[in-house]
């Protein structure tokens, strides 16, 4: 959209070719391990994982610039007269995006758990906290979903 901040813009395009490049990644891993194809089931997994952590950093990323520019956006409104829907609007897109972070740093940080030891905390968790971080990160997707992608929250 016209107006809309460049390295929002650059960031969702890097997040959308990630994300589209995860796939075919991920559905080779598949058809290797049910034997579909013939190849390293393990490097294909590697590879997708990799992809997927990419997305959510660079989605992390472009919402932390997003809250920045609003923050920004409300400290001019309370500066000048500007009407309370406005304002409101703008604090529930700040909500909205802290969730997004909130959500996508629980993901990344299984993204990275799930790598090949040796990177950063790669199989290090115990399960139950795999799990809660998915749980949490699945609580956040399903508060947002049934409050509307940017309503009121």
């Amino acid at each position: 959209p016209q107006g809309e901040d460049a390295l929002v813009r650059g960031l969702s395009v890097l997040c959308n070719v990630a994300n589209q490049l995860y796939y075919p990644c991920e559905h080779l891993a598949w058809a290797a391990d049910v034997g579909i194809v013939r190849a390293r089931s393990q490097k294909w997994w590697t590879r997708s994982t990799a992809l997927w952590g990419c997305a959510l950093l660079l989605g992390i990323l472009r919402s932390l610039r997003i809250l920045f520019l609003l923050r920004r956006k409300l400290s001019q409104h309370k500066c000048s007269p500007s009407s309370p829907q406005s304002q409101q609007k703008l604090r529930a897109q700040v909500k909205a995006e802290v969730l997004n972070i909130l959500m996508d740093t629980a993901d990344l940080s299984n993204a990275i758990h799930w790598l090949p030891p040796g990177f950063l905390w790669a199989g290090r968790f115990p399960p139950w906290l795999v799990g809660l971080l998915g749980t949490i990160s699945s609580l956040i997707g399903i508060y947002q979903a049934s409050r509307g992608a940017n309503s009121q929250a």
